[in-house]
């Protein structure tokens, strides 16, 4: 915070500046450049207050380095800096030095800090401060203007003169307005005056306006519409909003407000003719005499602001000529001149952020300082960005990955390299974060191959990025279906037979049936307590069926525990799953839960960023029940384990087990469900 602080502060430094700049020089031009220049050139001044970027060196960014070397030579510091310099937060001590700087001890950032008493808290209240007025003013400043707006609406008659509704479509040709222009009276304005930003309305105080004034006032207002004036005078009052501790900012909007009539005053004889400024001057004496009951605001333009500008504007229009070359070139240099200065007085960050990008990037890895990191990555060069990502997959850190993946160029072919490389890898959840950079064309090509592939997890996740899930979840249902006929097969050629959810082995009720892979995860395990036999399938090293066999008693106890003890009946389900889409929702099971019931599961993954595990009641979707939901901690693994008693609020009955892969993709799902059954 103490960075953005100083960022803002230079932005207002730097704009106040150039206000300065142009309001000194105002008596020197006023008279002899176009008004339209002094109107527009504005714009840098605007920029440069808005907009926080400037080049690697400026005038701001050197004296904010001069300034903190010399209060940080100038101040005493005790031996043993206080906590909140010592980089016991989340970004070390010095991580937010600049320039030169950036290679300086702890002890001076903490001399900086404290004599120009921007400590942390006090930055904080600061910036709290700054942000509550200017969202007040702005708020303050939209409710007026929709007030106005609602009220001049409200008294609103639509033209049907088809005289003055020939001579708007006359200026709107002449002005060079194509769009549909509506033309109404309403005799409290104080003067005509445009509103709307989307659909412009040209509001007249009375249907009796000689047809000469017409054409002028109607000239006049499309000339605002034209060149979109409103947005400029909203651009204007933003700035004024965010810099409202500045006085040279509101002395810049007053002068915006003068110049914008100036400048249409000047665009608008320039089409109608440098003769007809008498004319035209007494269209502005004819409006003034005529004011109504509301004032105007300064979101409409108008074709008279107040009394005061009257005279300035009559003696200006009767001085309005054609532009010599010999003042063309000379607004031309002027221009030159403020844009290079804007460039050349800058903002703090400039010198601060681009410096030694790879040794920064290097240490907020190190600190975990995630934004910080984001901020860097994306000013390095193509190569050490490959090599950060290259480190980032090597070492399984997705969260860093995703960011990265985020701050690449549009033109870089680095998401299409590395999204060859996960989908080779099968490494799924960085080849979602991948797909987040392509468009729909590719994920199309990407979606195409792993149907021919037959990687059902890419599938799942392509058909969830292109919004196609009801195909997704036919292919699926056809899927399951072929599948389960398929293993139904398998199991009748090893003597097993199926009727429902119950197995049958050589004519007996199955009790325990388990299928299990090499590698010592469940396809399938079903548990029948009327069943007298526990049978097993036996499969071999490439996971094909080679029979069926009768478990032992060890092994159904090693399985499921000693299932005869008088004090507990324990259903132990094993986990496993490679992927989970970002945001999908796996089923873990149906269980018939009674008062007392003991509750404990301990699920973990590879990869993600965080996890959900939950029941809910059948029935009752939106009601959570025994819930976790654990985000990973930098070293730590993703791991989401409760130990619950069933007891009220929840109530007996059946409940389903989710997991939910709520913030992002996760991978290497394992862990075991327990339910200890109270004898009672």
């Amino acid at each position: 915070m103490d960075t953005v602080f100083k960022i803002f502060l230079s932005m207002s430094c730097s704009g106040g500046l150039l206000a300065l700049a142009l309001l000194c020089g105002k008596p020197f031009f006023r008279n002899k450049l176009s008004r339209q220049w002094q109107y527009y050139i504005w714009l840098v001044v605007l920029l440069r207050l808005l907009l926080p970027f400037g080049p690697e060196t400026s005038l701001l960014g050197k004296t904010y380095q001069t300034l903190d070397r010399a209060v940080a030579q100038a101040a005493p510091l005790p031996r043993q800096l206080p906590p909140d310099t010592q980089g016991g937060g989340s970004v070390p001590a010095g991580l937010e030095r600049d320039g030169e700087n950036a290679g300086s001890s702890a002890e001076e950032t903490a001399a900086a800090r404290t004599v120009w008493g921007i400590t942390p808290a006090l930055t904080g209240r600061v910036w709290m401060l700054w942000l509550a007025v200017a969202l007040g003013l702005l708020i303050r400043k939209a409710t007026a203007y929709q007030s106005f707006i609602r009220y001049i609406r409200a008294g609103l008659v639509p033209v049907s003169d088809t005289g003055l509704l020939d001579r708007l479509s006359t200026a709107a040709e002449q002005a060079g307005v194509k769009k549909p222009v509506e033309l109404c009276l309403n005799p409290l304005v104080s003067s005509p005056m445009l509103i709307g930003f989307f659909h412009p309305c040209i509001v007249l105080p009375s249907g009796d306006i000689p047809e000469k004034n017409v054409r002028y006032i109607v000239l006049h207002e499309l000339t605002h519409y034209r060149r979109r004036d409103m947005l400029y005078k909203w651009l204007v009052q933003v700035a004024v909003c965010l810099h409202w501790f500045n006085p040279l900012v509101h002395l810049m909007s007053r002068e915006i407000t003068k110049a914008c009539e100036f400048s249409c005053d000047e665009a608008v004889l320039a089409r109608a003719g440098y003769c007809g400024a008498r004319d035209y001057g007494k269209t502005l004496l004819d409006a003034m005499a005529a004011v109504g009951a509301y004032r105007e605001h300064f979101g409409a333009v108008t074709l008279s602001e107040n009394k005061q500008l009257l005279k300035e504007r009559l003696d200006a229009i009767m001085k309005v000529k054609k532009q010599s070359p010999a003042l063309g070139l000379l607004t031309g240099v002027l221009t030159l001149c403020m844009v290079f200065g804007a460039v050349f007085v800058g903002v703090y960050p400039a010198a601060a952020c681009r410096r030694d990008y790879a040794a920064r990037a290097e240490r907020y890895y190190e600190a975990g300082s995630l934004p910080l990191f984001q901020i860097v990555f994306s000013r390095l060069d193509e190569s050490a960005q490959e090599k950060w990502l290259e480190t980032f997959y090597e070492d399984g850190e997705f969260v860093f990955f995703s960011v990265a993946v985020r701050g690449l160029d549009a033109n870089s072919t680095l998401p299409a390299d590395f999204a060859e490389k996960a989908y080779a890898d099968e490494e799924t959840a960085f080849f979602s974060t991948l797909t987040d950079c392509m468009e729909d064309a590719e994920l199309e090509l990407w979606l195409d191959r792993a149907l021919k592939d037959e990687n059902w997890t890419v599938q799942s996740m392509l058909f969830d990025k292109l919004d196609r899930d009801d195909e997704f979840d036919k292919l699926e249902e056809k899927r399951e279906k072929e599948r389960e006929e398929a293993q139904a097969a398998e199991y009748r050629a090893a003597g097993v037979t199926m009727d429902g959810k119950d197995y049958y082995y050589q004519g007996q009720l199955v009790r325990i049936f388990l299928d299990i892979r090499p590698n010592k995860s469940f396809y399938t395990l079903n548990m029948n307590p009327s069943g007298t036999v526990n049978i097993k399938i036996v499969r071999n090293e490439t996971n094909e069926i080679t029979g069926a066999a009768y478990m032992t008693e060890a092994e159904a106890a090693e399985l499921l525990g000693d299932m005869e003890d008088p004090e507990a009946d324990t259903e132990t389900t094993p986990v496993d799953w490679k992927t989970a889409a970002a945001g999908e929702t796996i089923f873990l099971g149906e269980y018939i839960l009674s008062d007392g019931d003991k509750i404990c599961y301990d699920i973990s993954a590879g990869t993600g960023a965080g996890m959900q595990v939950f029941f809910t009641r059948d029935g009752q979707e939106n009601v959570v029940y025994w819930s976790v939901h654990n985000l990973r901690q930098p070293g730590e693994p993703l791991r989401c384990a409760a130990d619950f008693t069933v007891a009220p609020p929840a109530e007996p009955g059946a409940y389903q087990m989710f997991l939910r892969a709520a913030d992002g993709p996760l991978g290497d799902i394992k862990g075991s469900i327990s339910i200890a059954v109270d004898p009672v």
